[in-house]
Formats: C-alpha cells, sequence, structure tokens
C-alpha cells in the first residue's frame, strides 16, 4: 500500500531540507535530491531539466535513466513532453506517454522501457527556469494529490536551481533580453538625462528564508493569524476611506476585501502547508501557480487583475513576516554604487531616503512630468522614465539597466553596442556640462542687453551650495514642506529657526524666496491623519490647511522672522485662490512681527511678501492683490492642470495640453502685462521655466525672473545669451489668436532660423 501523498510530501521536504542544506557541489546536491525524490514517490525515473541560454532544457540530473545522457540531452521550449510543460508552465499526467502526439524520443536516455509520466514546471519569479519529470515502467495513473506534491518539491528545488551555482544567474534571463536582443522598453521622458546602472526594486519582494515547515499546525496557526490581521488593516482602511470616497474607490477596496476572504485562494495556501511547507512559501507557491494561470488569459480585464493578486499576497507575506522583518523599501538595503530604482510609483520623500550618491536613474510604472517625485528627481539631475508598462514584471534586481530620460526609453540587459553608445552620450554630455560651467560667472543678459534673473528652485539645505556651482542669482523658490515630510513629527519653533538660519547663512546675501508649508495632495505629513479626498490637488491643501490651523502657519512664520532678523527676507504663500486668503495670512505675518518686536527682537532688514499664482480666479482679482504683495511668482504645474482641468497624475491627459499653447501664452500674457503696469515683479517658478525653448517664450512675454532646478541653469542660460528679444517678441504677437492646439513647433523653428540655442 501507497503511502498517502501528504505524507510522502512532508517526509520528502524534510529530506530534501537536509540535502540541500548539506556540503558537496550544487550537482552533487541535485543527484542526491533526484535520488530521494524517485525514491520516495516509489518511481523508477526521476529527471531534473535546466533551462539554458536560448531557452533549451538540459538534462542535468536523473535517476533511473542513463547517466551518460546528464549534460547531453537537450529538448527546445515546445519540444517533446518536457517542452510542452515549460512552454505552457503547466503540469502534465500521462498513464501512457508514448503515445502522446508530442512524446519526443531520446535515444541516448535510454527512456524506451517507461511509459507513465508526470512533470511539473520548476518556477521561479513567474518565469519556468525547469522541469521536474518522474517516470514509471507501468502504466500508472497519478493522482492529483501527487502531483501537487511534485509541484511543491519543485519549489523548493527552485532555489537551488536559480541560486547560481548550477548555471550563470544570466542564463535565466529571458531571451529576449540576452546579448543579441536587448529588451527596449517604451515610457514618457520625466527627467532628462542619462543613467547607467543595475535595476533595484524600490519595494523588494519578500523573501522567503525558510521553506519547510517543522510543523504544519504551527503554520496554519500563523496564517490564520495573519489574514486575521491583514483583514482588519483591510476594514480600517475602508472605515477610513468610506465616509469620503464612493465610486471607483469603493470598488477598489471591496475587490480587495474580496480577495482577501476568497476561501479557495485561503483553502489552496492552507492545502500547501499541510503538504509541508511554510506559511510564507505557501503563500508565494500559490500566487506563482495563479500568476502563471494569470498571465496566460487572453482577457485583458482579467490580466490586470494579476496586479491585485501580487498586491494582496505581498501585504499577506508582511504580516506573516512583520515579528522577523519587514517589507520596507530597498532604501534601507546597501545599495549599488550605479542604482536604478525600479518601482510602480514613488512620493517626493521616498526618493529623499535614497544615498543620492549611488542613484543613476528612476524607472516608474505609472508617472507624469509635473509630479513631485520627478520634479525632485530633476532637482538632484537623476533621468527619470515613466509610464514603462510591466517595469516590475520584465525587469528583474541586479539586471543592467540603461535609462534614457531624453527619449523616454529604458533598455534591459543590453548589449555591448548599445552600452558603448550611452557612455559615449555621457561623455558628449560630460563636455556640454563643461562649457554651462565656463559661463557659470558670464551674465545671464540677451543680445539686445536685456538681464535676466536666472533662480534656484530648493528643499534641502544640501541644494543651497549650488547657488555657488551655478552662479544662479538666487534662490526663487525655497520649498519648506521638505524638512516637515521627513521628519517624523512637526518640527518646532527652535528647529525651524535653526534650519532657516542656516539656508540664509549659507546663501551669503543671496535672496531666498521662502514658501510657507505646502502640502496636501501628494505631498502628506506622515503624522497628520489625513481624510481621503477625490481630488486632493484640487482640496484641503497648502494655504487652506494653515489657515484653518493658524498655529502652525504662525510657528512657521515666528521662525522665519526670527531668523530672517536684520535681513533681507521673502515670503511666500502657495494656492491663494482669492484675495482675501492673502490678506489673512499676511495678518497673521504682522502678529509675529509685532511679537517678535515686543520681545527685543530685530526686525528683518527687507520684508518682501508674495504669494504664488497657481489658482486661475486669482488672475481676476489681480487689482486688488496687487495692492498687498510685493511680488507675485506663477507656478505654472499647478496653474497648468486648473487653467485646462487636467489632472497632472492622470497619465491620460496629463500631457494631452501644452503650456505653448495660445490660451495659456494669452493667459500668461494678461498677468505680466498687469503686473509690470502695477510695478510688482513677476517671476515663474514651474516647469516651463527650466527648459531653453520654454523659457525663451516666457522671455518673449515680458517675464524676466525664471526659478528653476540647478541642472537647468546652463542651458537656459545659453539659451538667453545667444536670444534677441526684439524679434522675438514681434514673431510671438501673431501667435496669441491662434486655434492651434500647440505652437511648439512654430516657436522651435523660429529658434533655430535665428540661432537660439536651445
Amino acid at each position: 500500500m501507497l503511502p498517502s501523498a501528504s505524507t510522502i510530501s512532508r517526509r520528502l521536504l524534510g529530506r530534501l531540507r537536509d540535502v540541500m542544506a548539506g556540503g558537496g557541489s550544487a550537482q552533487d546536491r541535485l543527484d542526491k535530491v533526484v535520488t530521494l525524490i524517485a525514491a520516495d514517490m516509489v518511481a523508477e525515473v526521476c529527471s531534473c531539466y535546466v533551462m539554458r541560454a536560448g531557452e533549451v532544457l538540459e538534462l542535468f540530473a536523473t535517476e533511473g535513466l542513463l547517466k551518460s545522457a546528464v549534460h547531453e540531452t537537450r529538448l527546445r521550449v515546445g519540444e517533446g513532453l518536457v517542452g510542452d510543460i515549460a512552454a505552457h508552465a503547466r503540469p502534465l499526467a500521462l498513464a501512457d506517454a508514448q503515445s502522446h502526439p508530442r512524446f519526443a524520443y531520446r535515444p541516448e536516455t535510454g527512456e524506451e522501457i517507461f511509459h507513465s509520466l508526470v512533470g511539473v514546471p520548476i518556477i521561479r519569479g513567474g518565469r519556468v527556469i525547469g522541469v521536474l519529470v518522474v517516470q514509471n515502467k507501468s502504466q500508472r495513473q497519478y493522482t492529483e494529490e501527487e502531483v501537487e506534491t511534485l509541484e511543491t518539491v519543485a519549489m523548493v528545488l527552485a532555489e537551488l536551481v536559480s541560486s547560481g551555482e548550477l548555471i550563470n544567474r544570466d542564463e535565466l534571463a529571458p531571451i529576449d533580453g540576452n546579448a543579441v536582443l536587448p529588451v527596449r522598453m517604451e515610457g514618457v521622458r520625466l527627467t532628462a538625462g542619462i543613467g547607467i546602472g543595475v535595476a533595484v526594486m524600490h519595494e523588494p519582494k519578500i523573501i522567503v528564508q525558510k521553506l519547510v515547515a517543522e510543523d504544519p499546525q504551527v503554520e496554519l496557526a500563523r496564517l490564520r493569524d495573519a489574514l486575521n490581521r491583514m483583514r482588519n488593516s483591510l476594514d480600517e482602511m475602508f472605515e477610513a476611506q468610506d465616509l469620503a470616497f464612493g465610486g471607483e474607490h469603493r470598488e477598489v477596496l471591496e475587490t480587495y476585501r474580496m480577495f482577501a476572504e476568497d476561501a479557495g485562494w485561503r483553502a489552496r495556501i492552507s492545502e500547501a502547508i499541510q503538504s509541508g511547507l511554510t506559511a510564507e512559501a505557501a503563500v508565494q507557491k500559490v500566487h506563482e501557480d495563479t500568476r502563471i494561470r494569470m498571465s496566460q488569459v487572453s482577457d485583458p480585464y482579467l490580466r490586470e487583475r494579476l496586479h491585485d493578486l501580487e498586491d494582496i499576497a505581498n501585504r499577506l507575506l508582511q504580516h506573516l513576516v512583520r515579528a522577523g522583518g519587514s517589507g520596507g523599501t530597498a532604501a534601507g538595503t546597501e545599495l549599488p554604487e550605479n542604482t536604478i530604482l525600479v518601482c510602480r510609483t514613488m512620493g517626493p520623500t521616498e526618493l529623499l531616503d535614497y544615498d543620492r550618491r549611488r542613484l543613476r536613474g528612476l524607472v516608474l510604472e505609472d508617472g507624469s512630468p509635473t509630479m513631485h517625485v520627478a520634479i525632485l528627481a530633476r532637482a538632484l539631475d537623476i533621468p527619470v522614465v515613466g509610464r514603462v508598462k510591466d517595469a516590475l514584471v520584465r525587469i528583474d534586481t541586479m539586471d543592467p539597466v540603461v535609462v534614457d530620460g531624453d527619449n523616454g526609453q529604458v533598455f534591459v540587459r543590453p548589449s555591448d553596442d548599445i552600452l558603448d553608445a550611452f557612455a559615449a552620450n555621457l561623455e558628449t554630455r560630460a563636455v556640454k556640462l563643461a562649457t554651462y560651467a565656463a559661463m557659470r560667472d558670464l551674465p545671464a543678459v540677451t543680445q539686445c542687453d536685456q538681464p535676466v534673473r536666472l533662480l534656484l528652485n530648493a528643499g534641502l539645505l544640501a541644494d543651497v551650495p549650488q547657488l555657488e556651482a551655478t552662479g544662479a542669482h538666487g534662490i526663487g523658490l525655497y520649498r519648506t514642506e521638505m524638512p516637515f515630510m521627513a521628519r517624523p513629527q512637526l518640527p518646532d519653533v527652535w528647529a525651524q529657526t535653526s534650519l532657516y538660519s542656516k539656508i540664509l547663512d549659507a546663501a551669503q546675501g543671496k535672496p531666498v524666496v521662502f514658501r510657507t508649508l505646502d502640502v496636501g495632495s501628494d505631498k502628506l505629513l506622515p503624522y497628520w491623519d489625513s481624510a481621503g479626498e477625490d481630488n486632493p490637488a484640487m482640496g484641503w491643501r497648502s494655504i487652506r490647511i494653515t489657515l484653518d490651523r493658524p498655529a502652525v502657519l504662525r510657528h512657521q512664520l515666528r521662525a522665519l522672522v526670527r531668523a530672517g532678523a536684520e535681513r533681507d527676507l521673502y515670503i511666500m504663500f502657495p494656492m491663494v485662490a482669492e484675495a482675501a486668503e492673502l490678506i489673512k495670512a499676511r495678518a497673521l505675518l504682522d502678529m509675529e512681527l509685532e511679537r517678535h518686536r515686543a520681545e527685543g527682537g530685530k526686525p528683518p532688514a527687507q520684508l518682501r511678501v508674495g504669494t504664488m499664482l497657481e489658482v486661475p480666479s486669482l488672475a481676476w482679482q489681480l487689482p486688488a492683490l496687487l495692492k498687498h504683495v510685493d511680488f507675485i511668482s506663477i507656478g505654472s504645474n499647478d496653474l497648468t492642470q486648473f487653467l485646462f482641468a487636467a489632472d497632472r497624475g492622470n497619465m491620460r491627459i496629463s500631457e494631452r495640453y501644452d503650456v505653448l499653447s495660445p490660451p495659456m501664452l494669452s493667459y500668461l500674457r494678461s498677468i505680466t502685462d498687469r503686473c509690470l503696469d502695477a510695478g510688482v515683479q513677476l517671476s515663474l517658478c514651474g516647469e516651463m521655466a527650466g527648459r531653453p525653448l520654454d523659457a525663451m517664450v516666457l522671455l518673449g512675454l515680458g517675464i524676466r525672473n525664471l526659478s528653476m532646478s540647478a541642472p537647468s541653469i546652463g542651458p537656459v542660460k545659453a539659451m538667453v545669451r545667444s536670444l534677441s528679444l526684439s524679434r522675438l517678441e514681434d514673431y510671438m504677437s501673431t501667435l496669441y489668436d491662434l486655434p492651434d492646439h500647440s505652437v511648439r513647433d512654430k516657436l522651435r523653428n523660429f529658434a533655430l532660423d535665428h540661432g537660439v540655442q536651445l
């Protein structure tokens, strides 16, 4: 009488664990493994085939076939029964294998005397890396339990096959990414530049260290506990969002809850545990099985659900390993010297967690040019390509990667000639940077002697030295929220005063425009509970928060006034939608000035107060507003999305409208004319300012103060020094009333025709 499948599985897994943990070479251990499997499954043959380069399966070990066939017998994927198992990534059980139309006879193996066959794919990371086969002389009917046992064993065996000890890890890469034909993935340019390095997953998959269980009952109890904790956390999420969210948001949460409550999913995990796996390994096995099945479904909607399944499986794994580890980001690990981060999306402070000296590029599955992480990456001179479909699936950890931010492309496992071409591009870029560096001390003056103030956007104390490196006139936008977001709690007045004093000291007398706290939307403070909003970009954010919580704003203004004692102090309020909001904010500033004087403090040598113009409604209150401000700074990123009603975080429409279009140019010209008439200084600190062509157009509109990231200073200065403003202004006067979607091409042609350096 044959032992039960569960008994075989647990006993076999225990023995396999001992063999794989023992000494000897990987080949020696694999030889012992196939012998153990054959004995425990009462089979005459057990063979292991390993995937080699070119999608070829090579016989690596066998018990029962002729030993001389090892490393000699090879089958292409799709060839024979073994190739068929690999091609479809699914098990195959046959009582009479030789009668199957896919059967391929290999005389060197001596397998003609064996009739029945059961084979399963060896899968790692969703890829087939080998095939495990059992054969018998008799026409044996293999049970479902026996097939599942072999699948469980194959999962454990995958650790040995993928370890790099049997064959080089590079051979396990997919065939479309070998040295002959690298993978080229299309995306969208978020930040220009070239980055060459190796892939690091921002949110690395949890690596299951222990596969074989000591006690299945203990593992089942751990699974139940983790499932309960996961369900509770999902319930809390649902309850927190339910009051504010409806529609699609509610459906998403309901979908997650449905996956977590799926009885069939839980039952399959429990069965895998009963077979001898740990709870973590069981979750991983069931997920790999589901992933293979789902990836072969043709319905795009069903295939999209794979992302939901991956997320819920990862959540459960995190709950299982919480006591012994965390599913945090790669920022807390030892990074390679040339790291290319790969993720679905990322917040701005998450990028700051990484050592910027090791970052060479960023690849996002989502993203838009005006999302805050892209803006921050631009300031750090890190090339970014977004909207790279299936990046997390097609790129593996430590894969060589080239990020071509200039053309919105990503090359994975590139060939030598491609690497050489990009290395040459980097050398050319270095020459350009040297040219810009040589221009550092030259004035930003047009050919008609019109001076232009080029300023920096900054958000960290470490950014301030770029004033000296670039020759910028000052800091036109200092994002004070960055230190708030990087701290575990709200910084007090003393901490803020110290920071602002250091910034002013480091600026060495050059102007610094401090923008007050601008949080909300995608910039969340970890220590503030924030109720979900259907459209956070147009919700409770920026000055709306600080006017509703005046103590926070007053503390920040108090710190700024103290730091600015006897120095020039520039304070700017964000997201102002009406003059009344600016007046309220300025009243709080006046209160802090009076408090400072009453305490015997020395006032700023010069205090200048301004506002961001990001909300279109403010332009229709300019006559009232201009009486209360010393300067205005246009925030073109938010202004564009509000003016065109186009969410900059929505991949479908974030680039649907162009800032170089007649309506946008007419709007900006109207603002410029009113500020000039009132004698109020006007600047622009959005992404437009840092692109040479867009900056040229802003100068043609009459804006003479442009604030941008440090890497943009050189290219924009080169443009300024090659430009004749009178010709540009005359040409632009013909564009404002056109019905065109965009006049970008017309303006680019003008620049080329007139020798403007772009």
